[in-house]
Formats: C-alpha cells, structure tokens, sequence
C-alpha cells in the first residue's frame, strides 16, 4: 500500500445539514452521488455520508460503528489564524471543546467539534511550516535531500 490517505469519510446523521457545516466555513462542494456530499482538499477529498448506509457497506450494524477516537487537523500559516478559524468554526455551527490556546511544544491549538461529534484540530506549528499552497508535512517544506521542495500543487 502507498503512504497517502486519499479520502475521509466521515458518518453523518444528515449529510446536508453536515455540508451546510462546511460550506459555511468556505469549503465548496464538489458533485457527488446522491446521498454522498464530497469536499475537495489539498490532495485528498472529504466525503460525509449517512451513518446507515456506512454501517449497511460495512456490514456492520449503527452500534458497531461507534464514533472512533481521532482527530482531523486543519494546520495554519499564523498563530492568529487559529482563533480566526476556530471563530468561524463556532459561527457556523461548532461546538468549542477547548479555545485556542500556546502548547508545551511551542505550538498553538484549538480543539472543536462539528455538528455531528467529528473533532477537529485547528493548530500553528512553528516548526512545520506549510507550502505556499497550503500543503502539510511533518518536517515542513524545505529544500533538502530529504525534503524536497514539492507543495503538492
């Protein structure tokens, strides 16, 4: 298997009020099956889709699915850029589990919830600068040997 993630699925209970979520935080929509709401990302998609109709292609049941222990993370480019989107995260519709705030490593995080429990991570590395498209890499983009510069544009 390839090292890529190339789409998230998250489990909604509605997938139009959960691509309202989104969209009211400037995402667009992309065309999609019906049923199925897709975002495109930096090199990978985000789809939200009915929780039935994940546990029924699993064949599993809606209890079995549970609701997973992990974050998403959307890394900025400023430390201010945390609590700007983690205020409009909040405008449209989130619930702030913990406001951005400097953490022991240097960094700074903020942790919210979407409309249907799925947790995000808003956070400023310092030491993992993003590419000029927005690109994330643990090591940051640099042009070395063993980082190439490569934004993934």
């Amino acid at each position: 298997m390839e090292q890529r993630i190339s789409l998230v699925t998250l489990a909604v209970a509605d997938p139009d009020r959960a691509a309202r979520f989104y969209e009211a935080l400037g995402w667009t929509r992309v065309d999609s099956e019906p049923g199925i709401r897709v975002f495109d990302l930096l090199g990978q998609s985000l789809a939200l889709y009915p929780r039935a109709d994940l546990a029924r292609d699993m064949g599993i049941s809606e209890t079995e699915l549970g609701t997973g222990a992990m974050t998403l993370a959307c890394n900025t480019r400023t430390r201010a850029e945390v609590a700007q989107v983690m205020a409009e995260a909040e405008a449209a519709g989130a619930r702030i589990l913990r406001p951005a705030h400097d953490v022991f490593w240097g960094g700074h995080i903020g942790y919210f919830a979407d409309p249907d429990g799925h947790v995000w991570e808003v956070a400023f590395n310092p030491f993992s600068p993003l590419s000029a498209a927005g690109a994330f890499r643990w090591a940051g983009f640099g042009d070395t040997p063993a980082n190439p510069v490569d934004d993934g544009a």
